[in-house]
């Protein structure tokens, strides 16, 4: 899933680099824990190449979009468990056993998969993996917040973001480099079990979340560790700080025992950042990001490259730069703005998913057409083209439709009529020992590389924006009170939306085409910037305390690159 970059500026990232001198403990705390962020962003970034193959062994995957779906998206109805199971784990039993539990599910999950005999057990062990990423995805930055000094705690944090983007651009190297590799996809996905094994050892070599230790009133026990966390002129007022902080919280905790959900949005301020919160998550994952990550060799295929390697080395750009878009977003949030920052988001997604559309639809009337010559030249011809009462119409797309391979003409050209073919391995082999290229997901087009560009300016647009907006506003716009309770909802929306995109995108692509598919979600971005406009605060600037009488006011301030008034205390 899209990760958040928490608010940090570059100054604090100057004091990381000033910290790994000073006191390299506190780096080695923050790289063990992130190893969950990279295992999260692996995870769910390797199933897009390895999807490749998949299908090429088991030929059920192939034909059902619905099992391609579902190996993808049970992940993600895991993490959703593991995202609740994970919030009541890090309480109860701490944020280092909860991230140590993780490790144990992403290894089991690594192994299941990687030996799956059957489609079946494959998904089996995505639940696994799909757990521990739920888990992980709370665990890990938790624990990284709670266990650094208050002056780099952000740029820490941030740094377990960076590593869930850059867990999916080395998903994406790592399954390049076993292309070749005999049991390509189980290689792609057992390798996940090193980095979760590492962490494991790691993990045991660390201490406690101190925050979790002073609520569990071990309170010695915390000390020593910031003591070996802060300078020696700094120790004590940190001690006294988290004393008074857990003292409150747990004070706020007993008055907020008989909240429900009723009152929840019986509460002006609550209910509107709700509103906001939640739909800027809804609208983070309805723009189609996760099917860009999840399905993007898919997406290059559909666009007309037949080769599993080349359709992996062009998504390889849309992973890098959401990578370099993550850090991007970290310079330019507190200097645009949070709303400022959405709507340009938003208004570049628009326009590169109107260049897929077209791009697509492109590619779906004008696909070469089928030769009948051509066809009887392989003996092996298409039941449904074999037994068309308008054979003479057929093109690339129709064969498709009728879940037949289509072998693209030998000669200078791809666009020349070619042959409609049974779609099997010995097909496959016999199309490719003439050196013709061969097609299963998309056809061949003149104009596919502007598939590439329309999906490199989407992620531009989006990683910095849409990618990271909606984690900074959930984190500032709710009460303190329920600040805990209203980032669990708008986070499970996130995990919620995102299953319900990743399960219906391959679906949408046969139902009503790649094309309108693609328009559907530019639909939605359109949608997203007039809610961006009316729902969405801007926060930049404003001291929390202030925020909720901002939303109490509900002043809609659409004049969005103006600085807004200070709320007016009465």
């Amino acid at each position: 899933m899209e990760g958040g970059v928490p608010d940090a500026d570059i100054s604090a990232f100057r004091e990381c680099l000033s910290l790994s001198w000073k006191n390299p403990y506190v780096l080695r705390l923050a790289f063990s824990a992130g190893i969950g962020g990279l295992l999260f962003g692996y995870d769910t970034g390797v199933i897009s190449g390895a999807l490749l193959y998949i299908r090429d062994e088991f030929p059920a995957v192939d034909r059902k979009t619905w099992l391609q779906e579902s190996i993808v998206s049970t992940a993600i109805a895991g993490a959703i468990i593991g995202a609740a199971v994970g919030g009541w784990m890090n309480d109860r039993f701490g944020r280092r056993k909860s991230i140590l539990v993780a490790d144990v599910l992403f290894i089991v999950g690594s192994a299941v998969m990687a030996a799956a005999p059957v489609p079946a057990v494959l998904i089996i062990g995505r639940v696994f993996v799909g757990l521990g990423v739920g888990m992980a995805s709370m665990a890990s930055p938790l624990y990284i917040s709670e266990a650094s000094p208050t002056k780099v705690r952000g740029a820490l944090v941030a740094l377990n973001s960076f590593l869930i983007t850059g867990g999916q651009f080395l998903s994406y190297l790592i399954n390049l480099a076993f292309t070749k590799a005999p049991g390509t996809w189980r290689w792609m996905l057992g390798v996940a079990a090193a980095p979760a094994i590492i962490q494991v050892v790691l993990m045991f070599t660390l201490p406690e979340s101190p925050r979790w230790l002073f609520r569990r009133g071990k309170e010695e026990e915390a000390k020593a560790i910031l003591r070996k966390i802060y300078q020696a002129n700094e120790v004590e007022e940190e001690i006294q700080a988290l004393h008074d902080s857990v003292a409150m919280e747990l004070k706020q905790a007993e008055s907020s025992d008989n909240m429900n959900i009723i009152k929840l949005f019986k509460t002006k301020a609550v209910r509107r950042g709700l509103v906001a919160g939640m739909g800027l998550q809804i609208f983070q994952q309805f723009t189609g990001i996760n099917t860009v990550m999840y399905y993007s060799p898919t997406i290059v295929q559909l666009a007309g490259y037949a080769s599993n390697q080349t359709a992996l080395l062009l998504s390889l750009i849309t992973s890098g730069l959401n990578a370099f878009g993550s850090v991007v977003s970290i310079y330019f949030i507190d200097k645009t703005g949070r709303k400022k920052l959405a709507l340009l988001s938003l208004c570049g997604c628009v326009v590169a998913l109107t260049l897929l559309t077209f791009t697509f639809r492109h590619t779906a009337t004008h696909s070469p057409m089928i030769s009948a010559l051509e066809t009887v030249h392989f003996n092996n011809t298409c039941p449904g083209f074999g037994h068309a009462v308008n054979a003479n119409q057929w093109d690339c797309m129709m064969c498709l439709k009728a879940e037949c391979g289509y072998c693209a003409s030998g000669v200078s050209s791809k666009s020349l009529p070619g042959a409609c073919l049974i779609s099997n391995d010995a097909t496959k082999g016999m199309c490719q020992k003439e050196h013709r290229a061969w097609y299963t997901q998309g056809c061949p087009s003149k104009i596919g590389w502007l598939a590439i560009v329309g999906l490199a300016l989407y992620i531009i647009f989006f990683s910095p924006g849409m990618g990271t907006v909606p984690w900074v506003v959930n984190s500032e716009i709710y009460p303190l009170r329920y600040r805990g309770v209203c980032g669990g909802i708008a986070s499970t929306t996130c995990w919620v939306s995102n299953l319900i995109v990743s399960q219906s995108f391959l679906t949408l692509t046969v139902a009503i085409g790649t094309a309108w598919t693609f328009m559907l979600f530019g639909f939605v971005a359109l949608i997203g910037i007039f809610f961006v406009l009316i729902f969405v605060p801007e926060t930049k600037g404003v001291p929390m305390e202030e925020v909720e009488q901002m939303l109490e006011e509900r002043a809609v301030h659409l004049k969005f690159w103006e600085k807004a008034s200070p709320p007016q205390k009465g």
